[in-house]
């Protein structure tokens, strides 16, 4: 039986073909003969209890001048799909969280969607880590400013970050001497009305902001730590990091193995995790990326192991 498979992405001819995770998924599904279908989120819709979505069949080359093909749209039934990729990236806004509940109708229908849409909805990926405590540094989510001065006098150093975004955007980091701190507090929080994550400050930075990603509980045994510019904060690719592939520590693992049983039972099949020095930052679960750059520099195939997870979960 041919496999059917639907990839909810954000504009296909904007990626950057050469280091983009959802491409080098869809390269794995085309080369296992899986049927694509593309599809944007504003083409999803609902109705009488059924979603669908404008969906386009999609051929894909690895070819960074021309790397996809698609044919006309029609609409069709998204429980028409065996597996429903959701790899849209963030901002999470109430946007991403009504696309989660018409996937949840798919899913209800007998599709397989990954991640699963209630996960996406609930394990956010700043927040996920609090339910880690023994993995993290100090760490508060509050909108309170005052909380956020008092966190910013105990630990000295600290970083400050939106809870909806990705790619580094708005990371702040706070020292105790600074000062506009309050200026900067107010501004993140919009005068105490929106809600941020603050950590205690990870010097290890310098030495990368590892990626790792787990499929289906399990860790690739490699990652890719972010190594930031001289004198920047931010490890980030999309901040200008470099990357930089790595075998993981027998700390690493245990991080994993600490959170390997909350990924499986929320059905979450491919998540990314952040690591700076010896503690987690991030659960990443939306859209994790670093697969090409891992595939290439350690002639691994992430895309695969990630699909032959699928496969199995089909029969």
């Amino acid at each position: 039986m041919t496999i059917k498979l639907a990839v909810i992405m954000d504009p296909i001819e904007s990626i950057k073909a050469h280091k983009d995770s959802t491409f080098a998924m869809l390269l794995e599904a085309q080369r296992r003969d899986w049927e694509l279908y593309y599809i944007t989120p504003n083409s999803l819709y609902v109705i009488d209890g059924n979603s669908y979505g404008q969906t386009s069949r999609l051929y894909v080359e690895d070819n960074e001048s021309a790397w996809f093909r698609t044919e006309a749209a029609m609409n069709i039934m998204l429980a028409s799909f065996d597996v429903i990729l959701m790899r849209k990236d963030p901002p999470f806004d109430m946007e991403y969280i009504y696309t989660t509940y018409i996937l949840e109708l798919a899913k209800n229908s007998g599709s397989l969607v990954i991640n699963d849409p209630a996960a996406l909805r609930n394990c956010n990926e700043k927040f996920s880590i609090m339910n880690f405590p023994q993995c993290c540094v100090p760490t508060l989510v509050t909108c309170n400013q005052s909380k956020i001065l008092e966190f910013i006098d105990e630990y000295e150093e600290i970083i400050v970050k939106p809870m909806d975004a990705m790619g580094g955007k708005s990371i702040f980091k706070i020292l105790r001497q600074d000062k506009d701190k309050k200026n900067v507090v107010d501004k993140m929080t919009q005068q105490g009305n929106t809600t941020i994550m603050t950590q205690r400050f990870i010097p290890e930075i310098t030495q990368g902001d590892k990626r790792i990603l787990i499929i289906n509980g399990e860790p690739v045994p490699y990652a890719l730590a972010r190594i930031p510019k001289e004198g920047e904060l931010l490890g980030n690719l999309a901040a200008g990091g470099r990357g930089e592939g790595i075998a993981l520590t027998e700390r690493d693992y245990w991080i994993c193995s600490e959170i390997k049983d909350s990924l499986v039972d929320n059905s979450i099949y491919f998540a990314g995790i952040d690591v700076i020095g010896s503690y987690l930052t991030e659960i990443n679960i939306t859209s994790p990326t670093c697969i090409r750059e891992l595939d290439k520099q350690f002639n691994l195939n992430i895309s695969a192991q990630l699909f032959d997870e699928i496969e199995a979960s089909l029969t």
